[in-house]
């Protein structure tokens, strides 16, 4: 694998296939799938293997799958290598961290000392003087950070495609998109590449690809990890969080990131997230919901989807729940929801180095965002706590939301890429219309496998929804229904 200079690190190639590439792995000779966050920290602790062998072994599934997959912008060969032989030295010396060792990737919105953060988009970023607190975290917990994973232009679409660095495919069905905008990091865990890695959710961007690559994605409870150098990520509607093959490592690598730091706008009371793992929920009031919020925009839930999602319900009653149809009411929340993201959009347009090396659909976006700024923003920011005690009743009666995470499966690659702006809007929001409005509230929504669909194999998910600091409630409920249905057992065709 090529490195550059200084940084140890590769912009990655930027593929543009005609024509779908056949799965990876189906090549032979390509090193194995990494284990997940717990097995490899485990492994490490228990001297089973070594920092630098996980490392090497990650660096080259990446190597070998770039073209076929193309889920990293940077791959950060040599500086990756030198941490894993310092978590290697600190070990023998018998020191000891949670993730001592254990490869990780970060999605490109967010900074890496010594990596430009170009969020999807073309141009010669500057490179950056230190890392955002959720990496420095990751680090101090002793992660490596092998790459940073590809995004479309400033995270706005359920793809990951884009002119800076080309198609990155689903490791399921390479003919259909992971999702977005963290496509990368999801495609990086479901192929192994990874064994978890950091993406961030502002309309549903972890969940998302998590449900459409057979993941768990947890979207956490706003500043439940700490989103600085920015006092808050878009206005407050984006929030970072993991994607992982399974609730344990997604529950490890949130408490490894979680926390807060001078100058962040939101620090929720702290959780223990992974000690809800082995915790029994207990007998819980569920609502099973497939209502979505306004749009005026068509919409259509696909019978595939409606059907996972009823066997998932009806496996939480056969566990013991009360699961009953029941939605809750969103009032107006879409308005709220537009001023909001284009108004972030703008805000990341700004620091690009050339602006003209956007998608149109980007520079529209941020023309938005400068007409809807201002007063109009304000009363988006100050309807929130309204909206909150509004779609809060659902919570009177109920401890969790059940929801459908897309309304469809991931669609093909190039489908949503090639359209005009209000054509990617309408498609965006009729693939994908259940997630968007917790990011408005600023609560908690994990993704958790539903089904994957034969003979395309294209995963589905399902959302369990909670009110402010549910996680650990929702990560004891998706443990349950974790150790029921196994998802973690089934992997992309020959991955």
């Amino acid at each position: 694998m090529s490195t550059g200079t200084g940084t140890g690190s590769a912009e990655q190639p930027q593929p543009r296939p005609q024509q779908p590439p056949p799965a990876p792995g189906t090549g032979g000779g390509e090193p194995e799938p990494l284990p997940g966050l717990a097995r490899a920290a485990a492994a490490l602790a228990a001297g089973e293997t070594t920092s630098r062998a996980l490392t090497e072994r990650a660096l080259a599934r990446i190597e070998a799958t770039q073209p076929t997959l193309n889920a990293f912008r940077r791959v950060r060969a040599e500086a990756a290598l030198a941490e894993a032989d310092a978590a290697d030295r600190a070990r023998e010396q018998g020191r000891d961290r949670p993730l001592l060792g254990v490869p990780v990737a970060v999605k490109d919105d967010t900074d890496v000392c010594g990596e430009p953060t170009a969020f999807g988009c073309a141009g010669d970023f500057p490179v950056k003087t230190a890392d955002a607190e959720a990496v420095r975290r990751l680090r101090a917990a002793g992660a490596v950070v092998v790459g940073k994973t590809n995004s479309p232009e400033l995270g706005q679409w359920p793809f990951t495609e884009g002119r800076a660095f080309g198609d990155t495919r689903n490791p399921w069905n390479p003919a259909h998109t992971p999702g977005g905008s963290s496509g990368g990091a999801a495609a990086a865990v479901a192929a192994g590449l990874v064994p978890a890695a950091l993406g961030s959710d502002g309309a549903g961007s972890i969940r998302i690809p998590a449900a459409w690559t057979h993941l768990v994605g947890i979207k956490p409870q706003r500043g439940r990890i700490s989103t600085w150098p920015d006092p808050e990520a878009f206005n407050g509607i984006t929030v970072l969080g993991p994607l992982a093959r399974t609730v344990e490592d997604a529950a490890l690598l949130l408490d490894a990131a979680a926390g807060n730091r001078e100058g962040d706008l939101h620090r929720p009371p702290p959780v223990d997230v992974r000690g809800a793992l082995g915790r029994d929920p207990g007998r819980l009031r569920i609502a099973l919901s497939t209502r979505w919020a306004f749009t005026a925009t068509p919409k259509r839930l696909d019978p595939r989807v409606d059907t996972a999602v009823r066997a998932l319900a009806e496996r939480l009653a056969v566990l013991g729940h009360e699961v009953e149809e029941a939605d809750p009411h969103y009032g107006p929340i879409g308005l709220t929801f537009l001023p909001r993201a284009t108004a972030g959009i703008r805000t990341w347009a700004q620091r690009t180095p050339d602006p003209a090396l956007l998608d149109p659909r980007t520079r529209a976006a941020a023309r938005t965002g400068r007409l809807l700024g201002g007063p109009l923003l304000r009363a988006a920011r100050a309807a929130e706590e309204p909206l909150r005690r509004h779609v809060g009743r659902i919570f009177h009666r109920y401890d969790v939301v059940l929801a459908p995470t897309t309304a469809t499966p991931p669609p093909r690659i190039g489908d949503l890429a090639r359209l005009s702006n209000w054509q990617t809007d309408r498609r965006m929001i009729a693939h994908c219309p259940y997630a968007w409005p917790w990011n408005v509230l600023g609560w908690p929504g994990v993704n958790v496998p539903a089904a994957v669909t034969e003979p395309d194999r294209l995963p589905l998910g399902a959302q369990l929804l909670g009110p402010a600091d549910s996680e650990p409630l929702l990560v004891s409920l998706a443990a349950q229904l974790e150790a029921d249905q196994r998802w973690y057992e089934r992997r992309p065709p020959a991955v």
